[in-house]
């Protein structure tokens, strides 16, 4: 295996290597384009860790932002969606 690919693998398992990540990965692919704010009060996790968490989604390539007006919007990158299925899968 390439070292690229090794080390691509690597941050894509890190961003879902938590459950709170786990579950917000989850919320975002049933609510698309949705707020930290909604995340927060969705799940009821303090709207600061939801940011930090989310920061790390976003650097492993599983969601994407983007701002609409003051809000940040985020939704499931094509890596996100097939993590997300996998994830489900285990269940």
């Amino acid at each position: 295996m390439q070292e690229k690919i090794a080390k691509r693998i690597e941050r894509v398992f890190k961003g879902v290597a938590n459950r709170k990540r786990a579950k917000i990965l989850d919320f975002i692919g049933k609510e698309d384009n949705t707020t930290l704010w909604q995340i927060s009060q969705g799940l009821d996790i303090e709207l600061k860790n939801v940011s930090q968490h989310t920061a790390r989604m976003e650097k492993a390539g599983l969601i994407e932002k983007y701002h609409v007006g003051q809000s940040v919007h985020h939704e499931l990158t094509p890596y996100g969606e097939k993590v997300l299925e996998f994830i489900r899968n285990l269940k």
